[in-house]
């Protein structure tokens, strides 16, 4: 059984609290464990908590994988130090490297001075500066083949360097002896419970995919080489990540998952380059909510680092993209020389018909951004989206927005597409419908407002695709398209409401609705509402509502199935007959 150690016992879950569970011969498990959300980043948008996941090897040497970050310093080492001598830590050994798993590891080096670092040679150069005021020993791993740190007693550890844009210090470790690869950031999952291992897997398959779409999506070309490189140590049949249930079950279906998601990803017939440099991790917080908007809206993304890559690199990305965008901090009132360097090379390189957008994050002025925008302007670009600026840390407000940006901006470039396709657009227009586009089409549905609020964030979309699925308990399904603004608050457990509208009286809702709404802005200006036990706006003037609760989603081609239980609802009028949708083709709503 796994033993746990708490900040405080006077919950159920207390806000912190450390389990611990030997999971092979001389290793454990430290799950330091937390059921709110963290932080701010999109990945954690869904709010089932997080787990920390590090590790504990202790052999004739000793080595600690992956510290949690600041948020657990204080209970994690309180839980290290009562089964650990520190003194006896000979090791720490880092899949990735920032300012967060930083703060722990200054308390840990002052509490055990003659550990041994162990990472990549990007973290080891990052380590500089995050640890200036001291200087311990680091093993700088440079991924040869036979690179191996000798515990004893088995544990031959090697490693793998699995840069990604996001982490280009990334490193896997492989123990040979329990078979268990430490893949850091790789085939985690922001979900906190009891349960370490992943019985019943498929009850993750949600979380795991929103956390790929989120982390991995963006840099399929690179996660695709990272994959290679974890399977050439050996077999993949056990996971240890940093976050979420260990993988142990599932480990072959997981791969497989990962294998053709990053196909799809990377067979998409757009590819939109976004580069930026993040100075405190928030203009790369940004990037990642730009790039999801993007990916759920049917585009490649090649996410640039600018800071680890090379401006030769860059042009190559650059002359394959169909649209671009840029994203910087403001250091001292400018922008950081490698975003200069990328820009330069973005307006020798990239046509001026194609789309582009402007990003980025500061502290007290945002003089960088003014720059991009400035240059790209006067070089004759069109913009994809309003130029973004996010002062100090993004809320879940401002994410939301970045998404929806990148959304309208894939948009935005399809159009602009079929525009410079006139022959193609010309014969689609003159083209007949087909017999089944046409039987399709004779398919009917009520016309729905669906309407959710998540904390700050609300949100809203007209449907038609609608229909009962279940007496007991009382559900039904809601298509929802993929790039629909409102599909990421659609996830298990989130509640929503179901506006049916009257056959007398949806005109001027369905036109409201129906309108394109720019990032951010609110979907429930000058219409009268009121709101759910859930706190998710009711329209007034429906016929009948219905307040549900997401049970289960599936993928089906571009849109979402949303399967939703009903918890209550109300007719409002009850004399009057549903508003149905009809349509003369299939093709289209």
């Amino acid at each position: 059984m796994p033993e746990t150690v708490s900040q405080s016992a006077i919950a159920t879950h207390p806000p912190r609290d450390v389990q611990v569970l030997a999971i092979a011969d001389q290793t454990k498990v430290m799950r330091s464990r937390s059921w709110s959300r963290l932080r701010f980043e999109i990945e954690y948008a869904l709010e089932r908590g997080t787990t920390a996941n590090s590790y504990l090897i202790t052999a004739d040497q000793n080595a600690l994988i992956d510290p949690p970050g600041e948020s657990f310093t204080t209970t994690f080492l309180g839980a290290l130090e009562q089964r650990f001598d520190l003194r006896q830590l000979d090791y720490v050994i880092l899949g990735h490297v920032n300012p967060n798993r930083v703060a722990t590891l200054k308390v840990l080096l002052e509490r055990a001075p003659q550990v041994t670092l162990v990472c990549s040679n990007p973290a080891a150069v990052a380590l500089k500066d995050l640890l200036s005021d001291t200087t311990p020993k680091v093993r700088v791993i440079k991924g040869n083949v036979d690179e191996v740190l000798d515990l004893g007693q088995g544990h031959r550890l090697q490693f793998a360097p699995i840069p990604t844009p996001r982490y280009p210090d990334g490193l896997c470790i492989y123990d040979p002896h329990t078979q268990i690869h430490y893949t850091d950031k790789f085939f985690g999952a922001h979900i906190c419970g009891d349960q370490i291992f992943d019985e019943g897997w498929t009850a993750f398959l949600d979380d795991r995919r929103y956390y790929f779409d989120c982390l991995m999506a963006p840099h399929a070309r690179q996660v695709s080489t990272a994959l290679d490189k974890m399977e050439a140590l050996a077999p993949m049949t056990f996971y240890a990540p940093a976050h979420g249930p260990l993988v142990r079950y599932s480990a072959t279906e997981l791969l497989q998952s990962y294998r053709q998601w990053l196909t799809q990803q990377r067979s998409q017939e757009m590819m939109v380059a976004l580069l930026y440099a993040s100075a405190y991790g928030n203009t790369a917080t940004v990037a990642q909510a730009i790039a999801r908007g993007m990916t759920k809206a049917g585009v490649a993304v090649e996410s640039v680092n600018c800071e680890s890559t090379e401006p030769d690199e860059i042009k190559t990305i650059l002359e394959k993209c169909d649209g671009f965008v840029i994203g910087s901090p403001t250091l001292g009132g400018h922008a950081p020389t490698q975003i200069q360097t990328a820009l330069g090379v973005a307006l020798s390189t990239v046509p001026k018909d194609k789309l582009t957008g402007v990003f980025g994050s500061f502290g007290w002025s945002g003089e960088a951004i003014d720059l991009l925008e400035n240059k790209l302007r006067d070089a004759g670009y069109s913009f994809g989206f309003d130029t973004i600026r996010v002062k100090f840390k993004p809320t879940d407000v401002v994410i939301k927005t970045c998404e929806e940006a990148g959304t309208d901006f894939v948009q935005a470039l399809k159009k602009a597409k079929k525009r410079r396709s006139p022959k193609a657009s010309a014969l689609q227009s003159s083209s007949t419908v087909t017999p089944t586009e046409q039987a399709m089409g004779r398919m009917v549905g009520s016309l729905c407002v669906v309407t959710t609020r998540h904390g700050d964030v609300s949100s809203a979309m007209l449907a038609s695709w609608v229909a009962q699925a279940t007496f007991s308990p009382p559900g039904f399904t809601v298509a929802v398209a993929k790039d629909r603004a409102i599909e990421s608050l659609l996830y298990p457990d989130r509640p929503f409401v179901l506006n049916i509208l009257a056959e007398n009286n949806y005109l001027g809702l369905m036109k409201h609705f129906l309108k394109p709404f720019s990032p951010g802005e609110d979907r429930f200006n000058s219409v009268d509402v009121t709101e759910s036990d859930h706190g998710c706006p009711i329209l007034k003037d429906a016929l009948a509502y219905l307040e549900c609760r997401v049970a289960s989603r599936m993928e089906c081609g571009d849109h979402w199935v949303v399967y939703a239980v009903v918890e209550q609802g109300q007719v409002m009028n009850p004399d009057v007959k549903t508003a149905v949708h009809h349509r003369k083709s299939g093709n289209h709503y």
